[in-house]
C-alpha cells in the first residue's frame, strides 16, 4: 500500500513542470559536439567522430590548464568556463563553497538535470564534518540559465551535438575546479553526482586522478537508453523518434556512456559509492544494473545501496537520510586511509 502511494508520489512529482518540455528539431549539430568536424556530415559520419571520440583519452582534457580568471568572494567561487558557446551566462561557471575549516576533504556535487536549488542540507552537513562542499553550476542551470529558458533544454535535448557539447563542457569545468582546489590545498577530492550529475561526475572521476572517491546517485551507464526509456525524457524522445532509433542514438552518444569508461573507473586508487531506487521510472533499474555489471566485469568493487523508492522520492525520508548515512560512511573511510 505504502509502495502503490510513494509510485503515485513519484508520478506527480515527474509531472510538474512537463508541459514546459516540448518536443524540438532533431539536429546532428556536428561541429559543437566535434568541432574539427567538416561541415554537414552525416548520420553514419557522426556516428564515427563518436567512435573517435571514445578512443581518444585526451577527449575530456581541457586544452588550458591554467588557473587564471577564478574569483572567490563571500562563498562563491566564479571562473570562465574551458568550452565558449552562444550563451554569453553560460561561460561564466559558478560554485558555491561551504568551508569546513579544513582542507583534509572536498566533495564537489553535480546537481540533477533542471535543479532550481542547490544542495544546502548536504552542504551544511558535511561542513559540520570536516568536508568543504562545492556546489559547482552545470552548464544552462542556476547563474548560467538562458534567459527565457523554461528549464536547461540546451544541456539535454534532441540536438545531439549540443547535448555532448554540454556534458563535455561540465565535465571541463569541474575538472578545472578539481585542479583549483588542488592548487588550494585540499588533500583528497571526492565527487558526487544526482541523475545526471552522475554521468558528469563520473566522467570526471575516469579521467582525472585526482578524484579519489566518487559517489554516484540514480546513475546508469547509456545516456542514450536512460533519454529513450526515462520518465522525464519522453519530450526528447518525441522529436528523436521521428529521425533516429535507439541503436544509432547509442551509438552517436558513445562519448557520454560511462559503461565505455568503465576500465577508467575500476582503476585501483578510485573508490565507488553508488545509491540506486529500485522503483526507478527515470533512470530505469535495469539500466542501472547494467551498468555495475560492467563495472564489476572491470575489476571495480562498487559499495552500492539499493533503496525501494522511485527516483524523485528518494528525496524524501526515510531514504534520504538512508542514502546521506552511507554516504558519510563512506567519505568517512576515504578520510581515514592512507593513500
Amino acid at each position: 500500500m505504502y509502495h502503490d502511494w510513494l509510485d503515485r508520489w513519484d508520478e506527480r512529482r515527474a509531472r510538474r513542470g512537463e508541459e514546459e518540455k516540448e518536443t524540438t528539431d532533431f539536429v546532428l549539430d556536428e561541429k559543437r559536439a566535434f568541432p574539427g568536424a567538416k561541415e554537414a556530415v552525416s548520420l553514419e559520419e557522426f556516428c564515427d567522430l563518436a567512435d573517435q571520440a571514445v578512443a581518444d583519452p585526451a577527449f575530456y582534457d581541457e586544452p588550458d590548464v591554467s588557473n587564471e580568471g577564478f574569483q572567490k568572494q563571500d562563498g562563491w567561487l566564479r571562473f570562465p568556463s574551458g568550452i565558449s558557446t552562444d550563451i554569453e551566462e553560460n561561460n561564466v561557471v559558478w560554485a558555491k563553497i561551504t568551508e569546513s575549516g579544513s582542507f583534509d576533504q572536498a566533495l564537489v556535487v553535480f546537481h540533477h538535470w533542471n535543479a532550481t536549488s542547490r544542495n544546502r542540507k548536504i552542504a551544511r552537513f558535511f561542513s559540520r564534518r570536516g568536508v568543504t562542499v562545492v556546489e559547482i553550476a552545470m552548464p544552462y542551470h542556476f547563474e548560467r540559465r538562458r534567459v527565457g529558458s523554461s528549464h536547461a533544454d540546451y544541456m539535454l535535448s534532441a540536438n545531439l551535438g549540443r547535448t555532448i557539447q554540454s556534458v563535455r563542457q561540465a565535465v571541463w569545468d569541474g575538472r578545472k575546479l578539481l585542479r583549483w582546489l588542488k592548487s588550494e590545498g585540499y588533500r583528497e577530492i571526492s565527487v558526487l553526482g544526482m541523475s545526471l550529475g552522475s554521468w558528469v561526475a563520473g566522467l570526471i572521476a575516469a579521467h582525472d586522478p585526482a578524484v579519489s572517491k566518487a559517489s554516484l546517485f540514480l546513475t546508469a551507464g547509456s545516456l542514450a537508453d536512460m533519454v529513450w526509456t526515462g520518465r522525464a525524457t519522453r519530450a526528447i524522445r518525441e522529436s528523436l523518434e521521428p529521425a533516429i532509433g535507439l541503436t544509432d542514438l547509442r551509438s552517436a552518444w558513445a562519448p557520454l556512456n560511462m559503461e565505455n569508461y568503465a576500465p577508467r573507473l575500476a582503476r585501483p586508487d578510485l573508490d565507488l559509492h553508488v545509491v540506486l531506487a529500485k522503483r526507478d521510472k527515470v533512470v530505469l533499474p535495469e539500466l542501472s544494473e547494467s551498468f555495475m555489471q560492467r563495472l564489476r566485469s572491470a575489476g571495480a568493487r562498487p559499495n552500492i545501496l539499493r533503496l525501494n523508492c522511485g527516483h524523485y522520492s528518494l528525496a524524501r525520508p526515510p531514504y534520504i537520510l538512508l542514502a546521506g548515512l552511507s554516504l558519510k560512511r563512506f567519505l568517512s573511510a576515504t578520510a581515514k586511509s592512507a593513500r
